[in-house]
């Protein structure tokens, strides 16, 4: 009598991401989209209040995120970093949309610690504090968040994930879409320029005196 012959344990094989989502049907993608992507919806929100400074506007931008992200959610790879991701859309949709309204600062103003920002302008590679910085905390409240708005867009959003929101240069560089260099490069020249203008908002304010600044 034949005997069928099982198929050996190597022979199956696993199928992989992408075989997965070329088979995945509608209502299983939607499944996964409300699983993995829904999860976030605080912290983007707290983001775009940051963006937007008003509840009404934010919740619109957390929409349009999320509609965007499931429409290209097939393009998503599973596996990397999907909070990055969502991140880099809102920015995107923020800045192609919500900009052109001028419907908000950067950053809201009772969300962002200045500590936070006086932290960003006065950080030194291996130096001791010069004497900009050794003002940053006698300037009144809002100095630095109003420092920060003057820099230009694309260097205030690299001060502004690498050093109020904490990401690393390769998570800020998934957020963005550019190169890690160009993140390294941009923080780099908007440090320097908030530096620049606390200095200046320091001698206004008499600190520091002719020969500490």
């Amino acid at each position: 009598m034949a005997v069928a012959l099982l198929p050996m344990s190597s022979e199956i094989e696993a199928k992989t991401p992408a075989q997965l989502l070329a088979t995945e049907t509608v209502v299983e993608r939607t499944a996964r989209f409300e699983r993995d992507a829904m999860q976030y919806t605080n912290q983007l929100y707290a983001a775009a209040m940051r963006y937007t400074k008003n509840p009404h506007n934010a919740q619109d931008l957390v929409q349009d995120t999320y509609a965007k992200a499931f429409t290209s959610f097939h393009q998503f790879e599973p596996g990397t970093n999907l909070k990055a991701w969502l991140y880099r859309i809102l920015t995107t949709t923020f800045i192609n949309t919500y900009r052109k309204d001028q419907r908000r600062p950067l950053i809201s103003d009772g969300e962002v610690e200045d500590w936070q920002l006086a932290s960003a302008a006065s950080h030194t590679s291996d130096q001791g504090k010069s004497a900009e910085d050794e003002v940053l905390e006698n300037l009144p409240d809002g100095d630095v968040k109003r420092a920060l708005h003057e820099i230009p867009e694309e260097f205030r959003f690299a001060v502004f994930y690498a050093d109020v929101e904490g990401y690393s240069y390769k998570e800020i560089a998934d957020i963005l879409g550019i190169p890690a260099g160009t993140v390294m490069s941009r923080l780099h020249r908007g440090r320097k320029l908030l530096r620049v203008l606390l200095a200046d908002y320091a001698k206004d304010r008499g600190f520091g005196g002719s020969d500490g600044m």
